[in-house]
């Protein structure tokens, strides 16, 4: 029966930065640097809240000046895509709106193809 030793934290630890194990390493000063990212991580974690809330206040400045903020949103995450990929988007909803009968773009600019689609 082989004796397993328990890992330490020096061997939880592995350095990206150098795959060669680093001599003399104590486990304080690792303690102290995964205190430090831990530190650094709540940080950021807290300053992404307050960046929420003031997206949540300009959100409703906008509404209480009578803007559809439901589409305000739309408008951007429709702003993060490429041109490609906002073309596709739409021209998928056309076709899913076409297909269901609901009215489309093409409907309103074309209705004489609108009625040649109508089934009687």
């Amino acid at each position: 029966m082989s004796e397993t030793n328990p890992p330490t934290i020096e061997s939880a630890v592995s350095v990206k930065k150098s795959p060669v194990p680093r001599p003399g390493i104590q486990a304080g000063v690792i303690s102290d640097e995964l205190k430090q990212f831990i530190s650094r991580i709540e940080t950021i974690e807290m300053e992404k809240l307050d960046k929420a809330r003031d997206i949540r206040d300009v959100y409703a400045e906008a509404k209480g000046r009578g803007y559809d903020v439901k589409i305000m949103r739309k408008i951007i995450q429709r702003r993060k895509l490429s041109t490609e990929q906002r073309a596709e988007q739409d021209e998928l909803l056309d076709l899913y709106q076409h297909a269901i009968g609901m009215s489309s773009q093409r409907d309103l600019f074309a209705p004489e193809l609108a009625n040649e689609n109508k089934v009687n």
